[in-house]
């Protein structure tokens, strides 16, 4: 399997992992924010929206120029704008991400501000870093936004304090 098919695999995996999380998001908790220096439950919720589309896009260029990060942390209107971003987001990864063979992968990819070179890494670990593990960082962010919200965790990898984990509940319900 080659690696650009073996990142959507996982991506896929998790992909319907992140819509349960945004999907608890109550409609009318988009601007609060657990503290003063906190993005609000919209932003960090259209933050991981677009994250692996934003990210894959950026991959394709080389060497990127580094982006406005303040760009990334606007408040979305609602959580169906949020829900569609994630749809796009995920479309975009399915379209590009099977683009990059092996070679493109290991090539060494770089990320400038200007002349200055910010970062230097194989394109792989790039997209492994941030289209993926950034992803589940703040995932996990939005997991406790929710409990300080009142709102049922969705389970993960492993079970929430509020349900058990999705190959669990797969069991049960084939097994009645």
């Amino acid at each position: 399997m080659s690696i650009a098919k073996s990142l959507l695999a996982e991506f896929e995996e998790q992909a319907p992992v992140t819509r349960r999380f945004l999907e608890r998001l109550p409609e009318d908790k988009l601007t609060w924010k657990p503290h003063d220096k906190s993005m609000s439950a919209g932003q960090l919720a259209l933050h991981l929206a677009t994250v692996p589309g934003n990210v894959v896009r950026a991959a394709q260029i080389n060497p990127q120029q580094a982006p406005d990060f303040s760009r990334f942390f606007t408040q979305p209107a609602s959580r169906d704008e949020v829900l569609r971003t994630l749809d796009e987001s995920i479309a975009t990864v399915k379209d590009l991400l099977p683009t990059f063979d092996d070679a493109a992968m290991n090539e060494t990819w770089r990320l400038l501000a200007g002349e200055k070179e910010l970062l230097a890494q194989p394109r792989k670990q790039f997209l492994r870093d941030v289209m993926l593990n950034h992803w589940y960082q703040h995932r996990g962010q939005l997991s406790v936004y929710l409990r300080l919200l009142n709102v049922p965790v969705p389970a993960s990898w492993g079970p929430s304090a509020d349900e058990p984990p999705v190959f669990s509940a797969s069991r049960e319900a084939v097994a009645v």
